[in-house]
């Protein structure tokens, strides 16, 4: 099936609408063909063995990891973003589908097992609106024509109507639009051409309002919503995580990104000095304090000109700080649990269930519950006594 003529024009054009798109990231980007599972490996041959360079992972609500195809609905865009490889005026070459065309693509890939979902985005043509009905018009091609029901994350481009915000949140599993930048100044220095409210808050706000609605409606499905940021580009880990902290509680989104800057050859930023990758793993941690833990943004470890600490993660260095006094795990609450590192959301909730049946006194019992206790350690109390004592009597 992967050897018609057809199907090789799409093999290439996917090859040139699928290079680059790491820039948008999502759960588990780049996933190296060693690391998919066997059956993935094992089903792809000849040309069909190009497509695991475009599958991407991502893990659902459940905590289940699915193959997914990230691609652009076209190459072409107006856009000069000054770090971005899809930059109007940048010489490469391009490629696009029409909307038929790329469902029909992917519904043969989906077919064969390769993916579980798709992950589309597009270049910008004709304005935000344009291209917004061409992406809507292939999810409805794919949902309600040829019967797709698996994953769907759909882009919205700058400047959607919310009619098409709305019929976009109807249609996907997840929608997102990249803010880039958490403030208009640097926005105008990475994108001119974009502005902060109207073309990219707003519809993002539009979002969440539909999802709401979707999720308390009579038919009550949830649609999950994210953004990005590009790191790097002299913004400061104070200005990203409080713009985070806005958008988890006021816009109840699920996941922030947070994409490293690299220079891209003939573009206005191509001398420009890549991002230590260890700063986005910072802020990424940092978010999952805002998100998961109940840390508020005043919280968070910043230094006097805000920004964390890269030689420790933010949770350690908040406890080195503030937990000065260990805690006894029998009568922590959960959220003084989750304060403590090594513990998380589920091994906070497992000590909580655990107490009401046992009294936990030994390390055992704290690693059979999930706790990381190499981490954990020096911050609690095990029956009223430091666990490495436990350890010593115990031998």
């Amino acid at each position: 099936m992967f050897y018609n003529r057809s199907v090789m024009d799409w093999l290439e054009k996917l090859t040139l609408l699928s290079q680059d798109h790491d820039l948008e990231v999502d759960e588990e980007p780049n996933v190296g063909r060693e690391t998919l599972p066997a059956c993935h490996t094992s089903r792809a041959s000849g040309a069909a063995s190009r497509l695991l360079d475009h599958i991407s992972h991502v893990i659902l609500s459940g905590g289940q990891k699915v193959p997914v195809l990230k691609v652009l609905l076209t190459s072409v865009c107006e856009y000069n973003c000054a770090y971005c490889p899809f930059r109007a005026g940048r010489d490469f070459r391009r490629a696009t589908f029409a909307p038929e065309e790329l469902a029909q693509a992917f519904l043969q890939i989906y077919r064969a097992g390769l993916v579980k979902g798709l992950f589309l985005s597009s270049g910008v043509v004709g304005g935000g609106v344009r291209t917004q009905d061409r992406l809507i018009a292939t999810a409805e091609i794919l949902r309600n024509r040829l019967g797709f029901d698996g994953y769907l994350h759909l882009k919205l481009m700058p400047g959607a109507e919310a009619a098409q915000v709305e019929h976009a949140v109807a249609l996907a599993s997840r929608v997102s639009i990249n803010l880039e930048m958490p403030g208009a100044t640097y926005l105008k220095q990475l994108a001119p051409r974009k502005a902060p409210g109207s073309a990219l808050l707003e519809p993002l706000q539009q979002a969440h309002r539909a999802a709401q609605n979707l999720q308390f409606g009579p038919k009550r499905r949830r649609v999950s919503l994210s953004t990005q940021f590009v790191v790097g580009i002299g913004e400061t880990d104070a200005e990203l995580l409080r713009t985070t902290a806005y958008l988890y509680r006021q816009l109840g989104l699920s996941r922030v990104y947070y994409s490293a800057f690299h220079p891209i050859a003939q573009t206005p930023l191509e001398d420009h000095p890549p991002e230590n990758p260890v700063r986005a793993l910072r802020l990424y941690q940092a978010s999952f304090l805002l998100r998961d833990y109940g840390f508020s943004f005043e919280e968070l470890p910043l230094t006097a000109g805000g920004r964390l600490d890269l030689n420790v993660d933010p949770k350690t260095a908040w406890a080195r700080q503030y937990l000065t006094h260990p805690l006894e795990v029998n009568r922590a609450s959960r959220e003084e649990l989750l304060r403590v590192p090594g513990i998380g959301p589920k091994s906070a909730q497992a000590i909580v269930r655990a107490r009401r049946f046992t009294r936990l006194r030994d390390l055992q019992q704290l690693r059979q519950l999930g706790v990381n206790v190499n981490r954990a350690v020096p911050y609690l109390l095990l029956d009223g006594h430091h666990p490495e004592q436990q350890l010593t009597l115990g031998f």
